[in-house]
């Protein structure tokens, strides 16, 4: 829990640089006395007024601008909070934190310290605090919308109830214990303790079971460009990104690295990468960019196979054949063909382009934008959203399946899977000791959060 021995801190809230308004906020014992030296007197708690701010020691006007004051416990940390709305300019901004830093027991704040602390006042869980921190991250509308339900809670509630579950099971396995020598109370509480880790199991399998549908919306829907030399492939990310992103040349080999662009695709983030063509390498420089190319197609939830209209290439190289099913095969430069359509003979899922005249490139993007709806997909229930949680659900469900799997005569045994289960996902919300992993969730933030 927060205490009085903490220093009071302070940090920019909004985003740095030049802007219409910037906010500072103080944290800490010596918020109030804030007000007191630099905009006195202290407003009415949570009401906006508007107050000159004064140099603490020489009384000059830094700036007109807007107070706040949320007293103790009522605030984002559970402290006493003052905000500083100012004018957004650089010297303005410059002025109060160096105002700020002159006032004893107020220091600059450290990246995430605003919201450790909320943490440790209780104001918010583990897993909320990452939505919260996805949320200030997100960049499309997918992104803001499953940030934001795990902001408020949803994951929290799901993980919540699930370990509420385990501690009902676990106090029956603990009735048997104590109960032990009184008849078949033991066995009856292990059957019925065993009867929830039995449907409390399948919900955990059917959340990991999700294809990472979480990850994928948070870090992005990856998108491969592959294919054969001037096939065009630059020319579709540079007409994909709507920018010069890529160098386009005729001269075979140009791409000889991995070239990435971040597209907002009907409200889901998809990255797609700019590979070097598949071909003999002529040197050691190509045969690096092939092996890149080959990484990326690997690692990419969509391969897209780039080929020419005039000389179709539809069969993907041995390194690629393993990604055969994830490969959408697209035929270019159709603007080059008699009539400018694509050849009859072509596969049905063959998406026909031309990348020179625009012709199928919204088809394209409709296609990539379906499939990688279906692999995210809008569901209703939370997903996974951070490779963290996934191992520590990923260790419950082990635990569980030990429970379940153990000899029920070791009953010791079988309360410590449960104990286990219970820590794994305690471990998401912050419901047991982790300061282990205190450091690696609140250094994501900037310092103002």
């Amino acid at each position: 829990m927060t205490t009085t021995l903490q220093p009071t801190i302070f940090a920019l809230a909004s985003a740095p640089g030049r802007a219409g308004v910037a906010v500072v906020r103080i944290s800490g014992t010596a918020a109030g006395r804030v007000i007191d030296a630099m905009a006195a007197p202290r407003p009415e708690a949570r009401r906006a007024t508007g107050r000159f701010i004064r140099h603490p020691e020489s009384g000059d006007k830094l700036d007109r601008g807007v107070v706040l004051w949320f007293p103790a416990p009522a605030s984002f940390t559970g402290e006493d909070v003052v905000e500083l709305h100012l004018h957004g300019g650089r010297a303005v901004v410059a002025a109060v934190l160096t105002a700020l830093g002159l006032l004893p027991g107020l220091r600059m704040a450290e990246p995430g310290e605003f919201a450790r602390r909320a943490f440790e006042a209780g104001k918010v869980d583990l897993a909320e605090v990452e939505g919260l921190a996805d949320l200030i991250d997100a960049e499309t509308e997918g992104q803001r919308r499953q940030a934001l339900a795990q902001a408020s809670g949803a994951l929290s509630d799901l993980y919540d109830g699930w370990r509420a579950s385990l501690v009902d099971a676990l106090a029956l396995i603990e009735a048997g214990l104590d109960f032990a020598d009184e008849g078949d109370v033991g066995t009856r509480t292990f059957s019925e303790a065993t009867s929830v880790i039995k449907v409390l199991n399948q919900a955990v399998i059917h959340h990991l079971e999700d294809g990472h549908r979480g990850e994928i919306l948070r870090d992005g829907f990856r998108v491969a460009l592959v294919g054969p030399p001037n096939a065009g492939k630059s020319s579709l990310l540079n007409a994909l990104a709507r920018r010069d992103a890529a160098i386009v040349s005729s001269e075979a080999g140009t791409t000889r690295d991995v070239i990435e662009v971040r597209l907002d695709l009907g409200g889901l983030p998809v990255i797609v990468s700019d590979t070097a063509g598949f071909r003999e390498a002529a040197g050691d420089v190509e045969r690096e960019g092939m092996r890149r190319s080959l990484v990326a197609a690997e690692a990419a939830d969509l391969v897209l196979w780039l080929t020419e209209a005039s000389a179709p290439e539809t069969a993907l190289p041995p390194a690629l054949a393993p990604l055969a099913e994830r490969t959408l095969l697209v035929l270019n430069k159709t603007d080059l063909m008699a009539g400018g359509t694509a050849p009859a003979a072509l596969p049905d899922d063959m998406v026909p382009l031309s990348v020179t005249t625009g012709d199928g490139l919204d088809a394209l993007i409709k296609r990539i934008a379906v499939i990688a709806s279906e692999r995210i997909g809008h569901h209703a229930e939370p997903a996974l959203t951070q490779v963290r949680h996934r191992r520590l659900v990923e260790a419950c469900r082990d635990n569980l399946q030990a429970f379940l799997d153990g000899a029920s005569e070791d009953v010791e045994l079988r309360a410590e899977d449960l104990r286990l289960a219970a820590d794994a996902l305690g471990r998401i919300t912050g419901r047991v000791d982790v300061e282990d992993v205190l450091d690696q969730v609140f250094g994501r933030f900037c310092i103002g959060k």
